[in-house]
């Protein structure tokens, strides 16, 4: 199962550890030192020039991890979530 974050991207389902809303999140001080960290290790990939509104937080099976900043509202991408693991669900 893979997740449209934005743009052209897209992200497996399986690889996602959590999708964050940028605005309520990084008024803390952990937040912005892990957004911060991420950013200087180059592992932020900002999916869209437009305003950020969320971050999904990526591991692949390497152990890689990955920051996605998207313009998409947590809403909108955890019904999208939501709605591709019914269908996987069903599927089986």
């Amino acid at each position: 199962m893979f997740l449209h974050i934005g743009q052209e991207t897209v992200v497996r389902g399986e690889e996602i550890i959590g999708i964050f809303d940028i605005e309520n999140t990084t008024v803390t001080k952990n937040t912005r030192g892990f957004l911060a960290a991420a950013e200087k290790k180059g592992h932020t990939v900002a999916v869209s020039a437009e305003l950020p509104k969320s971050f999904v937080v990526c591991r692949d099976k390497r152990g890689k991890e990955r920051v996605f900043i998207s313009q998409i509202s947590t809403a909108t991408l955890y019904k999208r979530y939501k709605a591709i693991a019914a269908k996987s669900i069903r599927g089986r």
